[in-house]
């Protein structure tokens, strides 16, 4: 009895002291995800409006963060190498202490405007030396605390990986409350003080993890010396660990690019496949998956079939359909090879080293889908790419194939030179397949099926299969008309001819941008000046806004235009006036000059010298008092560059108007309402502005309904639209906050558009 009290009263301590290790060690863990997750959209707006605006900015920062996250992960590999436990635990604090000694977050001094090539390496550095050092210490928070965790002895640390899913239920939940919770709600400098704040809780916490581990008794340093039953990775396991963290990262970029280019393009759609991405992280690293790891290996074939025949079935045909279906496989095949990951994990003893592993795929697919391919494609080519390359993420086959597969690869040899051949040689087998290709398509999708799920074959045979799938898909294009792509690292536009080549349009995404006729309906090719059409004719909004400020001057003007697209405004110019193009897109300045695809700028301005940048830095150096007007038409897809439209953008304009000067804006959108954001905007210049938006379409092809603002001092100043019943004075709404280079909601937009039912 004498000998078993001790034991029996010591173990209510221990049970004790292992719940505080669980719950600290988890706040840690969980808090370091949400400030990791958090910083991301905060920094990226921060250096929006002061830095310059690109779409593309969130493909450079995903690099960035990977590209760290890999630094992190093996910094702590390293620390951990040490056999004293003291020496990691202070280094890391006094990491962090350091860190948040350059808190709160801000843009470090000296970048001003950026280069005029290698926008992205400069964005890198940027944000390098901006956030480089807090951002480190938070990407070695995951593994290093796991590995902490692991030699406090506690008896879940033999296998510590459910704490990475409490990590990704962090990150998911950050990535979700940015949007819909701070962005609204709180001004970015109030974000950054709670933000820093966070830091500083999550201080406290990794003190106490620290604490608790040197608290630990030695046993569990030896019990882990001691661990030497499994034996370390193979450097074949380690390349695999990397290939499969890389395709389902490289996926994440390039599913994004292509739903928001080729599907729609719609505000925050990049939340929906990140947090997938998260999500799979969750669940296939709990102890008991919900989502058992063979479903997805049996689902996954099934998901890039439906892919292919998504990509032959094109793009807005049914889009809730076609983005929920890109969506859900993505996140099937995503949990099929982080599920492998999870499979193969090691031992606990080399946790570090397998976490370096995913962080260095996840930046090579980052790499790969976010830069590389930006520069080396004129598509989003990486989407089939990595579409064929997760095939290969299947495991080892393990039951024999039937013999008689062995012929598989002549088949498939014939089935492809048969469906590839028509392509070079036309004929009617090439009519035939061009008008039934996602029937096709469909069938080579359905032999991959078969061949992975019914003949068992290796991955090899079924990464072929798809691959002839892709093959096809660029053979036998779906688009009517001929259709070219420029690709530059602001986005891919495409160039369409229609099918009778009457027309020529520019899109940006889903959105069309401009548009030249350039055959008459006769056949005839048009001749002398072309006329602007789309949102450009003379009758619309634009073109009411423009004559209205040229009779108000009754002499020649001078006119900046932010945004130059097909070049359809050159053509709005009348003579002897000074019309001055800001773009920050060269690839977009080298399509409007081409002839083959637009001829304003050939017959309008052949001396067409714009300025070139974001326009939100090189406007502010132009002189001010200059312009008669100045229109705002710079988009990104469907949408203004939210750095363009607030406060602090309206009073560089204001500054550079003559007097008497206007401001119009061009706010047609299917998805947000961006009206009143610029009433709003103006108002807090005192500026008065006036509305013009059209309910419905025109007759004429290529004639599009627009919505514009017009924003002066004084009713005099905007002449004959004072007075007409198709533009509307309009106040600001005082209950709606005004948007400025702090503050702006991008989902009210969003509400706004849906509560008006104007999509």
């Amino acid at each position: 009895m004498t000998s078993s009290t001790p034991a029996a009263a010591s173990e209510p301590l221990v049970q004790s002291r292992n719940g505080l290790i669980l719950v600290v060690y988890t706040a840690a863990i969980f808090t370091s995800a949400l400030l990791l997750f958090s910083v991301q959209p905060l920094f990226t707006k921060m250096v929006l409006p002061r830095l310059g605006g690109s779409p593309a900015v969130w493909s450079v920062a995903m690099v960035f963060f990977q590209s760290l996250l890999l630094g992190g992960y093996a910094y702590a590999h390293y620390l951990m190498r040490l056999r004293s436990r003291t020496i990691p635990v202070v280094v890391h604090l006094l990491l962090l202490l350091v860190a948040f000694l350059g808190l709160p977050l801000s843009i470090a001094g000296g970048w001003g405007t950026p280069p005029s090539s290698g926008y992205a390496f400069w964005l890198l550095a940027l944000f390098a030396v901006s956030i480089g050092l807090p951002f480190f210490a938070l990407a070695a928070n995951n593994p290093l605390l796991q590995a902490w965790f692991v030699r406090t002895g506690h008896p879940a640390g033999h296998d510590p990986y459910f704490l990475y899913a409490s990590s990704n239920i962090g990150s998911f939940l950050a990535l979700l409350c940015y949007p819909l919770l701070l962005e609204p709600m709180l001004s970015l400098h109030v974000q950054n003080l709670v933000w820093t704040g966070g830091y500083a809780v999550l201080i406290m916490l990794i003190l106490g993890c620290g604490w608790l581990l040197l608290q630990s008794p030695a046993v569990a340093l030896r019990d882990e010396a001691e661990d030497v039953a499994a034996p370390a990775p193979s450097w074949a396991l380690r390349a695999r660990w990397i290939f499969l963290a890389a395709v389902p990262s490289g996926l994440l970029i390039a599913v994004t690019a292509h739903i928001s280019t080729d599907v729609a393009a719609a505000p925050l759609l990049w939340v929906l496949p990140l947090s997938l991405y998260l999500l799979t992280w969750v669940l296939v690293f709990q102890s008991r998956p919900l989502l058992p790891h063979k479903w997805m290996l049996a689902l996954q074939p099934v998901a890039i079939a439906v892919v292919l025949v998504l990509l032959a079935y094109g793009g807005e045909q049914n889009l809730l359909l076609t983005l929920g279906g890109h969506q859900l496989c993505f996140f099937i095949i995503a949990m099929a090879c982080h599920g492998e990951l999870a499979r193969t994990r090691p031992a606990a003893r080399h946790l570090t080293g397998f976490y370096v592993a995913l962080s260095f795929g996840g930046m090579v697919g980052g790499l790969f889908a976010g830069l590389l391919a930006p520069y080396t494609f004129s598509w989003i080519a990486e989407y089939p790419i990595l579409l064929a390359l997760a095939a290969l993420c299947r495991p080892a086959r393990v039951a024999p194939s039937p013999r008689w597969t062995r012929w598989y690869w002549l088949a498939l040899a014939a089935v492809a030179v048969a469906l590839l051949a028509p392509a070079f040689a036309g004929g009617k087998l090439f009519e035939w397949i061009e008008t039934n290709r996602v029937v096709v398509i469909g069938d080579v999708a359905m032999l991959a099926v078969i061949a992975a799920l019914v003949l068992r074959a290796n991955r090899w045979k079924i990464f072929a299969t798809v691959a002839l799938g892709l093959v096809l898909l660029r053979a036998y294009p779906h688009e009517d008309g001929r259709v070219d792509t420029v690709r530059s690292f602001f986005g891919v536009h495409k160039i369409m001819v229609t099918a009778n080549g009457q027309y020529h349009v520019l899109m940006h995404g889903t959105t069309i941008h401009g548009a030249q006729k350039v055959l008459n309906d006769d056949g005839s090719p048009v001749t002398g000046r072309p006329e602007p059409i789309s949102y450009y004719y003379k009758d619309g909004g634009i073109g009411q806004g423009i004559s209205a400020i040229r009779a108000r001057k009754g002499a020649p003007l001078r006119v900046a235009v932010i945004g130059l697209g097909s070049g359809s405004l050159t053509c709005a110019a009348a003579p002897g006036e000074a019309w001055k193009f800001f773009e920050i897109d060269p690839s977009m300045v080298d399509t409007a000059r081409d002839p083959k695809y637009f001829s304003f700028v050939k017959n309008c301005a052949p001396d067409l010298a714009p300025v070139m940048g974001d326009a939100r830095l090189t406007f502010a150096q132009q002189p001010d008092g200059v312009y008669d007007l100045i229109i705002v038409d710079a988009y990104s897809s469907d949408a203004i560059p939210i750095h363009l439209a607030t406060q602090e953008a309206m009073a560089i304009y204001k500054a550079k108007l003559a007097p008497q000067g206007a401001v119009l804006m061009h706010v047609s959108n299917r998805h947000l309402e961006l009206a009143s954001v610029v009433v709003g905007i103006a108002d807090a210049n005192a500026l008065k502005s006036w509305v013009y938006s059209e309910d419905s379409g025109r007759d004429a092809e290529y004639i599009f309904s627009t919505s514009v603002v017009l924003s002066a001092a004084a009713a005099a100043d905007v002449g004959a639209v004072a007075s007409s019943d198709k533009w509307a004075a309009t106040p600001a709404d005082k209950t709606q906050r005004v948007w400025t280079d702090d503050y702006s909601n991008v989902l009210g937009a969003v509400w706004r558009r849906l509560r008006d039912g104007e999509q």
